[in-house]
């Protein structure tokens, strides 16, 4: 069993991968229960390794936390992928991926920037008078 996590903004997904069935369950439930942007940004990185891979015989347990919904499917996203190039040590696996989508193996780290004090935004300044 591997051991793989994703970042996007502030939520972590952690997904263990082990030999298996092909069964992917994102906190608990499978993930063919989730609405279907969120199922599919998560299928995309399945299909890929299909492709590439053929059968894929792993069990796959996402568990999401911090952040938003959104940004929770796109670290699992990123997590699904990291753990399948690890697992399967593919480096043609790797290079679908970033050819694919480059979000897919590198994680995307752009925070949000630190409000400055004195103002009332991270980069607006108060306004001064002449008058």
């Amino acid at each position: 069993m591997l051991m793989v996590s994703g970042k996007r903004k502030t939520a972590v997904a952690k997904v263990r991968i082990k030999d298996g069935t092909g069964e992917v369950t994102y906190n608990g439930l499978s993930y063919e229960a989730l609405p279907l942007f969120h199922r599919l940004s998560l299928h995309e990185p399945l299909v890929i390794a299909r492709e590439h891979l053929g059968k894929l015989p792993y069990d796959m347990r996402i568990t999401t936390s911090g952040g938003g919904k959104e940004g929770q499917i796109q670290a699992a996203r990123l997590g699904i992928a990291k753990a399948l190039v690890k697992f399967t040590d593919s480096q043609d696996l790797r290079k679908a991926f970033l050819k694919y989508d480059r979000n897919m193996i590198v994680a995307d780290t752009r925070r949000k920037e630190p409000y400055k004090p004195g103002d009332s935004k991270a980069r607006a300044k108060r306004q001064k008078s002449y008058r």
